[in-house]
Order: structure tokens, then sequence, then C-alpha cells
């Protein structure tokens, strides 16, 4: 068994913009998230705990980085599945996780088990989904942005 760690943030995209918020492979209320791909951070700091669990780099060693990566424009549940089949190619299997979401909005807690149970899908496993703020501090706390941190752990077969 191996247990690794992931962490991602991103800029909320400016108000009046048309992008979609996603976050934890789910569509929410309210203007998006900034990134290459839809800026889903808890599917990708997920993506990071499973690859660094599987000692295997991060989400970039994996996808690539910038606009014309080959995770620009995908959703977090398509990036987690594949992801999920480079584990399998590589012998590891995951076993359970967890996500932390750090940010204002959107609220998480009215969602939290449908959220939870489409991160459990795209990844097959068991994965707990918490949020929490940081009291107005940082760019979280001030709303410009949202992070997550995720931890995985995975058995090698």
């Amino acid at each position: 068994m191996r247990i690794g760690q992931g962490f991602d943030a991103h800029r909320f995209a400016a108000p009046g913009s048309d992008r979609p918020l996603r976050l934890a492979c789910l569509a929410w209320e309210g203007v998006g998230i900034e990134g290459d791909s839809d800026g889903d951070v808890a599917a990708h700091a997920l993506i990071d705990a499973l690859m660094s669990a599987a000692g295997l780099g991060d989400i970039g060693s994996l996808f690539g980085v910038g606009a014309a990566s080959q995770g620009a424009g995908m959703q977090g549940d398509t990036m987690l599945r594949r992801t999920v089949a480079h584990l399998a190619d590589h012998g590891a299997v995951p076993v359970s996780a967890s996500v932390v979401v750090v940010g204002n909005r959107p609220k998480i807690g009215p969602r939290r088990r449908e959220a939870a149970e489409a991160l459990s899908r795209a990844v097959g496993c068991p994965v707990s989904l918490t949020a929490t703020t940081t009291d107005r501090m940082g760019f979280t706390g001030s709303g410009e942005g949202i992070a997550a941190i995720a931890n995985a752990l995975v058995r090698m077969v």
C-alpha cells in the first residue's frame, strides 16, 4: 500500500463570465473556475494524490500543462478515469481517498453526498469529501479563488 497527497488551486473566472462552474465532478451554480481544463480543483488534487501514491508524478506528468495540453478542455471526471486507467497500467489500484475543498463558494454541504459519490464513481473506490473556509484570509477567503487538498491510498499489484 502507498499513500499520496495532492493540492490544486485556481482563481474564479471574472464576474459575468459564461465559464461553467465544475467542482468534484459536478456542475454548480455560479461563475466557473479558470484553468486549462474545467478547473475542478477537487478532481485535480485527487489526480495528484493518486499519481503521487503510485509514484508516477503528478497531473502535468500525465496530461501536460497549458492550453494545448492533453487535458485542455477536459472535465474532471474524465481526467480521473484516465488517471485510474494509467495507474492500472502501472500496477496500482485506488483503495481509498479524501478531498478537502478550501473556499467560500460553492457551498458543499447541501451536495456533499452527491459530490463524494461522483468522485467515488470516477475513481472506483470510496472518496470522502469535506470543505472548509479560511475565515476570510488569503485568496480563498477573499473569494478570489478556490483550492483543494487530497490524500489517496493505492494498492500496488
